[in-house]
Parts: structure tokens; sequence; C-alpha cells
């Protein structure tokens, strides 16, 4: 019995476009709601979101056995940690602030089984193996593994061809917010000059052979990148769409 198929990494070697939503409230709850709302796949936050291992396993034991595909946001490229999150089941990792080939190179070691890499052979303790329960989970992990890395600087930018090159990336993100502030336009993604810089680039990852991503909740922009072709799209957050309600729901009774 192998790994569990990953059906986003599939989705996306075959080009289709996917429309995703970020996950920041840290609840297994409102996890499981947006799960059923018809999402191909959710973004847990463990960047920017109060997420530590446990509460991202119960997010994903959550949404397990819904039609949507988990993608966790580490809060940085930590060997350990991601070994951690692979043992829990995380099969599709968005790595952030990607800056050269070399780290990107040194992440697939540490998404990789050896000999390709140097990922923890702990499988008998994991829930990823079914807690040992998949007789050829070794042999077939690397496989099923989704490996998005995510460029949000100047110096990323300028690295992405040499990123995009290195083997075992399935895909890059490009991160409007850092970007622009890198680019000294914080607050301001949308701003003329950053978005030719990120539409350049999605144009470049595309070109390569591989998914390209990007987080917004701009309709104008979303309608943008969609016609690009922009593979594992964010349309909103947890966080937004809930605080949004709220507000909206508020200003009708002042």
């Amino acid at each position: 019995m192998p790994a569990p198929k990953n059906l986003f990494k599939e989705a996306l070697q075959k080009d289709e476009q996917l429309i995703g939503m970020w996950l920041g409230l840290a609840n297994p709850y409102t996890a499981e709601l947006a799960a059923q709302s018809g999402y191909d796949w959710l973004l847990i936050d463990g960047e920017h979101a109060p997420n530590n291992v446990p509460v991202i396993m119960s997010q994903l034991q959550a949404i397990h056995g819904y039609p949507v595909s988990g993608v966790v946001r580490p809060p940085s490229d930590d060997r350990v940690l991601l070994k951690q999150y692979l043992d829990i089941g995380v099969q599709s990792l968005l790595v952030p602030m990607i800056e050269s080939a070399d780290q990107a190179r040194e992440i697939v070691k540490s998404v990789s089984y050896a000999p390709k890499g140097v990922r923890g052979v702990g499988a008998a303790l994991a829930r990823a193996s079914n807690f040992n329960g998949i007789p050829d989970y070794l042999t077939t992990a690397d496989a099923e593994i989704c490996l998005l890395l995510q460029v949000e600087n100047s110096i990323g930018v300028a690295a992405l061809d040499e990123i995009l090159a290195v083997d075992g990336v399935d895909g890059v993100f490009i991160g409007p917010a850092d970007l622009a502030a890198d680019m000294g336009y914080l607050g301001k993604p949308g701003a003329p000059e950053v978005q030719a810089v990120v539409v350049d680039a999605l144009t470049r990852i595309n070109k390569a052979g591989k998914a390209s991503g990007i987080l917004t909740s701009d309709p104008v922009l979303i309608a943008t990148y969609r016609e690009m072709g922009v593979n594992f799209l964010a349309v909103g957050s947890d966080v937004g769409v809930l605080g949004g309600g709220l507000r909206a729901l508020r200003q009708k009774y002042i």
C-alpha cells in the first residue's frame, strides 16, 4: 500500500486552476466550515497565525474526508519543523521567504528521505503513515509531497529563474504584500509598480512549467490572475470573510 495520493499536486501537474482560501483563525471548527464551502484548497497558516504543530494537525483532521486539499505554510524553512509537519500528515507545503536556489535545494532535501534528502525516518510513530499502517510509506512518500516556495522580496525575484530550475520544486507562490513593502510600497500590493513585477514573475513561473500561485481579495486582480492561468489562487481568508461579514451586518442596524 503506497502513501496517500496527493490530489492537489496531481491537479497542479495537469495545469489546472485551483481556487483556495487562507485559514488564519487557528481553529478546527472554522477549518471544517471552510472545508465544506467548495474551495479546492485551504492554506493553514503557521507563519502569521497562532498555529503550532498540534493545532495544525487538528485542522488537518477536521478537513479530512471533505473534497478539499490542505496546504500548510510553516513560519520558516526550519528543517526540524518541516519534519514534524510531514510526520503529522502534511503533504503540501508552502515555505515562505525564499531567496536563492541553494535555499530551495536545502528545502527539497528536508522534505525527502535518503538518499535524495535528509528527512528523519520516524514513520512508525507518524500519522502520515497511518501509524505504520502503510507498509510502503517510506518508499512512496516523496512522490506525494508537493513543495511550493514563496518568493516575496526583490532578492527572491532576482533569483527566481534559478529557483525554478531546482529539481523537486513543484511551484512558486508570489507574496505581494511583502514584495510591495520591500519595493517601498508598504500596504500597497496593488500599486502598478508592484503589479508589474508580480505579473512578470507569475509569467516566468508558468513558462518554466511550474505551478504559479498568489493570494489576493481584489476582484480586479483575481480576474487578471485567472486570465493569466495562475494555478493556485487564494481569493480571501477566514479572518477577512468573518470580519467583513460581522461589520457588514452591524452596519445594517446603525
